[in-house]
């Protein structure tokens, strides 16, 4: 019997991923895909991106998830599979970088719950980034 139906909350969470070794390669038309990737994997999964930008070397996204979910499960989907769809297509970029191994995110993260600041400051902060 699925108990789901009584659950009303999500959670919200800012976060950061970094490119392995801050390599500046989140611009132009890489950092649309990855956008475009987290988006969809997000979609799938039934999270909600509120705001997302990219700087040279790392990206923001504020995120709502339910509760079931847990923020080192989710950033570790997004790591992976952004980084699998990536590499077919920037190749010649990416190996020039990252020979060794197909790799694009440094190991760690950094995540936070917004608990006690309002989504809109959030948002806004993220939106100005980049």
């Amino acid at each position: 019997m699925d108990t789901n139906y009584n659950r009303k909350n999500r959670l919200k969470a800012h976060v950061v991923l970094v490119t392995k070794y801050r390599k500046q390669l989140l611009k132009g038309i890489i950092s649309e895909d990855i956008k475009h990737h987290i988006f969809d994997i997000c979609h799938k999964h039934n999270y909600e991106i509120i705001a997302m930008e990219t700087d040279r070397d790392h990206i923001h996204f504020l995120i709502s998830y339910d509760t079931t979910d847990s923020i080192c499960e989710i950033v570790k989907r997004i790591k992976q599979e952004t980084t699998y769809r990536l590499w077919p297509k920037h190749s010649v970029l990416l190996s020039k970088e990252y020979w060794k191994r197909r790799i694009l995110w440094s190991d760690g993260y950094f995540a936070c719950s917004i608990g006690e600041v309002s989504s809109a400051t959030i948002q806004r902060y993220i939106e100005t980034r980049g």
